[in-house]
C-alpha cells in the first residue's frame, strides 16, 4: 500500500517569511530612529553642555605642596613639627551658588566669622580652579558629618594634610617665630609658582628667616577628573621636595631655666658660647604661645596680646634698646687703658658727685657718701660713677665712640634672625646729623656710665661680653647650627664668622679689666658678691642699673614711691669659667632695680644650669 505524500505549502511559507522580514525591518527602523534621535540630542541639542563636561573630564594640573622642614634644638629636642590635620576646601569654579553653599555648610560644620572672612580674602586672590581652604583642623565628628552629606556639595571636599605645631609652646618663641596664613604682603615677595597649594609661610623668627630652606619645592601631578572634580586617574606626577630640617644652637633645657629665673619680671637674657658665637638661650619675656597664630588667632585673643602693657609680642632680645648703665664700665676702662688716658696707677677721688670745671651742676654717684680714692680696679668692682665721669671727660665723646664701636655697640650684631635693631652709640656727628644740635660736655659725662643717648640691645651686650671672654674676637652670633636636607642623614653645618679681631695694645690691660670683673663677683666689696660666695667656678661679671627717667639735682631715687614702669632697669653681664670661658651671659630686667640684687642671681642660675649640667 502506497503511503500518504505531504505536499509543502510554498505560498504559506513565503507569506510567513515576508511578515517576519517586515517585522524585523520595522523593529530595526524603530531602533535606528531612537539612536538617531539620541545622537541628534547629544550632538546638536546638548552639544555645548557635553563639550564642557568632556573638557572638564580631561586633564588638570594639581600642585603637591611639600612638607615643611622640622626644627630641633642643639640636643635633638623637637621645637617645630607637622601634625596630621583635616581641612575643608572649596573649588570655586565647581560651585554654582557660593553663598548658598556656605550657608548650607554652616548647618553641618561650625564656621566662624574669622573663617569666613579669611576665606573671602583668599577667594578674591586665588584662581577659580584652585581649592580655597574654609576651615582648618576639623575633628573626627565634623569629618563624619560632612562625609554623609558630601553628595550635596559639589566642589567642596575635605583634604588631609599637615599643620605646623610647636610642642614646646611659648618657650623660645621669639627665636623660633611661627608660621601663619599667606597674606597679600607675603604674596608680593613669594615665588608664586613654588607656593601653589601652600597656605602658610613663616611670619617671624627662624620660621621667616629660613623660609626658603624650610618650605621645600612644590610638586605637580596631571590628573584626569570627572566634571565634579573627582580624580579618575593620575597621568603624571612630579613629587614635591620636603623642606630641610634645621638644628638650632639653642639648648631647650637652658632656655626653660632662664625663662623661669625671671619669675614675673619682664626682660631679656642672652647666653652665648664665646668660642663660636652659638646662641645657647634667647629669652624675651613675657612670652606667648605661637600655636593659635598658625591658622589664625581670633580677634579677641590677639587684641589681648597686642594691648597687654608688658608687650609679650615684642622681641626684647633683638629689638629692645636700653641704656647699658654700668655694664659699659669694663669697656670704658679698657678704652681708657688702650688710649693711654688712664693707667693701672691712675686714681680719682670720689666725694659722691662730679662737677665739670667752671660748672655748678653735680653729677651724682650712686653712692651718695662717695667711694673715696679709687683706681680702675676698685672703680669697676664697686661701680664708682665718678671715676668714669672723669675718664669720659678726659677721653672725649669721639674717642669713646671710636673705641666702643669695635665691640659692636651702635650696629646690629648680625644674628641670623630678621628684625634686629642697631642700638645707638652717640657721637658729635650723630647728634649734628640727626638732631641738628651741638654736642655738650655733660652728655659725654653720662655716656661714660652708659646713660644719655647710649642704647644697646641684649644681643649686642652679650656679643660684646663674649668678646671680653675670648680675648677680643667679635663673633657673628648664630642660632642655626646645621641643616639637614630632605631624605638625608647628613648634617650640613653653618659655620660662625669672626667679624673683627680687636687689637690689643698690651695684654695686661685686658687682664686688669678681667681681674676687676672677677672682683665684682668674688671680691669682698664687689657689687655682685652675693652670687659668688658659693660658686664652684670663677665668674667675671659687671652689674648695671639704668635709669628710666632723669632725677633733679637734689632729688633722691625712691623705688617704692614711683610707679613700677618708671623704676630702674637691672643689668648684669658675665662669663665663666674665667680660665676657660664656655658661656657668656647678658641679662636685662625691666624695672628690676639693682643689677646685683635682681639681674645677677638670674645670670648665676643660667650659668649653673649650663656649667653644672649632668654629662649625657
Amino acid at each position: 500500500m502506497l503511503g500518504r505524500v505531504h505536499l509543502k505549502d510554498h505560498l504559506f511559507e513565503t507569506r510567513l517569511i515576508t511578515n517576519r522580514a517586515i517585522l524585523l525591518l520595522v523593529a530595526g527602523g524603530l531602533l535606528l530612529s531612537i539612536l538617531l534621535v539620541r545622537l541628534l540630542y547629544l550632538q546638536v541639542v546638548s552639544h555645548e553642555h557635553y563639550t564642557t563636561l568632556s573638557e572638564d573630564n580631561r586633564v588638570n594640573l594639581q600642585p603637591l605642596p611639600p612638607n615643611r622642614g622640622l626644627i630641633f634644638d642643639r640636643n635633638g629636642i623637637l621645637l617645630a613639627e607637622n601634625l596630621p590635620s583635616y581641612r575643608l576646601e572649596i573649588t570655586p569654579e565647581q560651585v554654582d551658588d557660593m553663598g548658598a553653599t556656605l550657608g548650607a555648610l554652616e548647618n553641618i560644620i561650625e564656621i566662624s566669622d574669622t573663617d569666613r572672612s579669611r576665606f573671602e580674602k583668599l577667594l578674591a586672590r586665588k584662581p577659580r580652579f584652585e581649592a580655597v581652604p574654609l576651615r582648618f583642623h576639623l575633628n573626627d565628628e565634623e569629618v563624619a558629618r560632612f562625609s554623609v552629606n558630601r553628595h550635596r556639595f559639589p566642589g567642596v571636599d575635605i583634604t588631609a594634610g599637615l599643620a605646623r605645631h610647636y610642642p614646646q609652646g611659648p618657650h623660645a618663641v621669639h627665636a623660633l617665630g611661627y608660621v601663619g596664613r599667606i597674606d597679600e604682603k607675603a604674596l608680593k615677595i613669594l615665588d608664586s609658582s613654588n607656593y601653589r597649594g601652600t597656605s602658610h609661610v613663616g611670619k617671624n623668627g627662624i620660621e621667616k628667616t629660613y623660609e626658603e630652606l624650610l618650605h621645600g619645592k612644590v610638586g605637580l601631578q596631571q590628573v584626569e577628573t570627572t566634571a565634579q572634580g573627582r580624580i579618575i586617574r593620575v597621568l603624571n606626577r612630579t613629587p614635591p621636595v620636603s623642606g630641610s630640617n634645621l638644628y638650632l644652637t639653642i639648648d631647650s633645657h637652658l632656655q626653660k631655666v632662664a625663662e623661669a629665673a625671671f619669675a614675673d619680671y619682664s626682660g631679656s637674657a642672652i647666653a652665648i658660647d664665646p668660642n663660636n658665637g652659638d646662641i645657647l638661650a634667647l629669652v624675651s619675656l613675657p612670652t606667648y604661645d605661637p600655636n593659635p597664630f598658625v591658622n589664625g588667632i581670633d580677634y579677641d585673643a590677639y587684641a589681648a596680646l597686642r594691648n597687654n602693657d608688658k608687650e609679650p609680642l615684642f622681641n626684647r632680645a633683638l629689638r629692645g634698646q636700653y641704656p647699658p648703665g654700668s655694664t659699659v664700665k669694663p669697656f670704658m676702662g679698657l678704652a681708657g687703658l688702650e688710649t693711654g688716658v688712664t693707667s693701672e696707677h691712675s686714681k680719682t677721688y670720689c666725694p659722691g658727685f662730679y662737677m665739670l670745671p667752671g660748672k655748678d651742676r653735680k653729677y651724682r654717684d650712686w653712692k651718695r657718701s662717695g667711694h673715696g680714692t679709687v683706681d680702675l680696679n676698685s672703680a669697676i668692682t664697686q661701680s664708682c660713677d665718678v671715676y668714669f665721669y672723669d675718664l669720659a671727660q678726659s677721653m672725649g665723646i669721639d674717642r669713646i665712640h671710636d673705641y666702643l664701636q669695635h665691640f659692636g655697640f651702635g650696629k646690629a650684631a648680625g644674628i641670623d634672625i630678621q628684625g634686629e635693631l642697631p642700638g645707638l652709640l652717640p657721637s658729635k656727628e650723630w647728634k649734628r646729623s640727626r638732631r641738628n644740635q651741638p654736642w655738650f660736655p655733660g652728655e659725654t659725662i653720662i655716656t661714660g656710665i652708659g646713660q644719655g643717648f647710649f642704647l644697646v640691645t641684649p644681643i649686642q651686650l652679650a656679643v660684646a661680653t663674649a668678646a671680653l671672654a675670648n680675648g677680643g674676637r667679635m663673633l657673628q652670633p648664630r642660632i642655626v647650627h646645621a641643616e639637614q636636607e630632605a631624605e638625608s642623614d647628613e648634617l650640613l653645618p653653618h659655620h660662625s664668622q669672626v667679624v673683627e679681631t680687636i687689637t690689643i695694645g698690651e695684654q695686661q690691660h685686658w687682664d686688669m679689666v678681667i681681674n676687676a670683673m672677677t672682683d665684682v663677683v668674688h671680691g669682698a666689696r664687689g657689687t655682685a658678691r652675693g652670687i659668688g660666695k658659693d660658686s664652684p667656678y670663677m665668674i667675671a661679671g659687671k652689674t648695671g642699673t639704668a635709669q628710666v627717667f632723669g632725677l633733679k639735682q637734689e632729688e633722691k631715687y625712691d623705688a617704692e614711691a614711683i610707679a613700677e614702669k618708671l623704676r630702674d632697669h637691672a643689668l648684669f653681664i658675665a662669663f665663666a669659667p674665667i680660665d676657660d670661658p664656655k658661656i657668656a651671659v647678658a641679662v636685662i630686667v625691666e624695672n628690676g632695680g639693682g643689677g646685683g640684687s635682681v639681674a645677677a642671681p638670674i645670670a648665676r642660675t643660667i650659668l649653673d644650669a649650663y656649667l653644672e649640667k649632668p654629662t649625657p
